[in-house]
């Protein structure tokens, strides 16, 4: 089986305040912490996707508050680095932002998702033709003809608008999920497709945007927006996708306001996947470290109330059920 873990679950419910999951023969971590029957300690290492990197600092923090004799280290890389540091065992869990290749699975890769995100295309908040841009903005064909073929090359061909603006679009130069789920919505190609100016990491792309007037790019949620006031960073604004193609953007198709707004679209499926996409952890075969075990097993139960708070979309009850079912 693609995965496995050796810890037994019976219940997965749902409660007003989130899921509950009850266990047979386990304490929650919480409930161990206060009983006084906290035995974990060690290190846990975690590498990977910039996409899962917020999420997983978040929950790092809030384990080790459980577990006092536990330290998580994090540090983000891209997708790719998460990926080839679990498969060389350099770390314990790799955070991963797209679908496990053959050739992964092949070298003994196991994965386990935890999360949901999307990747969203950005431009300069000082754009020349914003305003136009967010009353029609860009179909696929022509974020397309951007990042695939190159045919645009100003804004007044992106808008059919006489601007002569020149159109500078960023791409990432690492390994990641987010340009991999960028490509596959256009027209299932993949990052090596994507023109542009290649910048490293989510951080990179969005501050290359936010420095050039004539810049686009793509980011995922948690380097567009600000977890605490919900809204876009200064700087940088999202660019409308007419799904419809119809030429505007209709009221179901403008929900990038806020986070929670996006986040809503995102789980109800109006904005599509890809790149909407499951956000993973991944490791050199079936965990087997008592500890990490014990770390997995908590962000699938009681971490998952973080999921929202962070800024990320919780995956369904019925793959989180799956999830467990698939634990042996």
């Amino acid at each position: 089986m693609r995965r496995s873990l050796l810890v037994f679950f019976t219940i997965l419910v749902l409660v007003p305040g989130g899921l509950l999951i009850q266990s047979g023969c386990n304490q929650s971590a919480d409930e161990s912490a206060s009983s006084g029957s906290d035995t974990l300690k060690g290190k846990i290492t975690i590498s990977g996707a910039f996409a899962l990197y917020p999420l997983t600092v978040k929950w790092a923090e809030e384990f080790q508050m459980l577990h006092p004799r536990v330290t998580v280290n994090v540090s983000a890389g891209g997708a790719g680095k998460g990926m080839t540091d679990a498969l060389s065992g350099m770390v314990d869990l790799g955070m991963f932002s797209k679908s496990v290749s053959p050739e992964e699975q092949a070298k003994g890769a196991w994965w386990i998702a935890v999360a949901k995100d999307a990747v969203l295309p950005t431009v300069n908040k000082e754009n020349p033709v914003l305003n136009i841009l967010k009353a029609k903005g860009l179909t696929k064909q022509k974020l397309y003809d951007i990042f695939i073929t190159g045919k645009i090359k100003t804004w007044g061909q992106a808008t059919g608008t006489h601007s002569t603006a020149d159109l500078q679009a960023f791409t990432r130069s690492d390994a990641c999920g987010a340009s991999d789920m960028w490509a596959k919505f256009l027209n299932n190609k993949k990052q090596e497709d994507l023109l542009g100016l290649g910048v490293n990491g989510d951080p990179g792309v969005a501050d290359a945007v936010r420095k050039n007037v004539e810049g686009i790019g793509y980011n995922n949620l948690g380097f567009i927006y600000e977890m605490q006031s919900r809204k876009i960073y200064d700087g940088i604004e999202v660019v409308p996708v007419d799904l419809n193609e119809n030429g505007k953007i209709d009221p179901d198709e403008n929900f990038y306001g806020t986070m929670d707004d996006v986040m809503k679209a995102i789980n109800e499926g109006r904005y599509p996947s890809p790149p909407a996409r499951d956000l993973y952890f991944v490791s050199k075969g079936e965990p087997v470290n008592p500890l990490v075990r014990s770390f997995l097993r908590w962000v699938l139960s009681d971490g998952q109330k973080f999921v929202t708070e962070a800024g990320y979309v919780m995956i369904s009850p019925d793959k989180i059920n799956l999830e467990f079912l698939d634990l042996k």
